[in-house]
């Protein structure tokens, strides 16, 4: 599955949908401009071939400066792992590879 590029407008409905259908939603917080965040974009692909129930939802800090906020990002990139909407796995700057990723979620 494709990542899902999110916005301000659209978060909570995705966010609702993905929780619905997917077990993990995984929130990387980026810019498009940011070498790190292209990096961990790389590593986020190989755990999305790999687990079927996993979704992947990019929010473009520049474009979304209000979650961002709500989210206290403050350093690009930025990973934010749920289990539930309620039950948060992981939340970190930097970027992590796939393998610390799928330890993290237990794959």
């Amino acid at each position: 599955m494709a990542f899902i590029e999110v916005d301000e407008d659209n978060f909570e409905q995705v966010l609702t949908e993905e929780f619905n259908k997917k077990k993990i939603v995984i929130l990387k917080f980026g810019s498009e401009f940011c070498d790190p965040c292209h990096a961990l974009e790389c590593e986020l692909e190989d755990v999305d071939d790999e687990c079927e129930d996993v979704s992947v939802l990019i929010i473009d800090t520049n474009e979304s400066p209000e979650l961002a906020e709500q989210y206290e990002v403050y350093q690009l990139p930025t990973m934010v792992i749920y289990k539930t909407r309620t039950q948060m796995l992981y939340n970190k700057e930097g970027v992590i590879l796939s393998q610390d990723i799928n330890e993290i979620i237990g794959k």
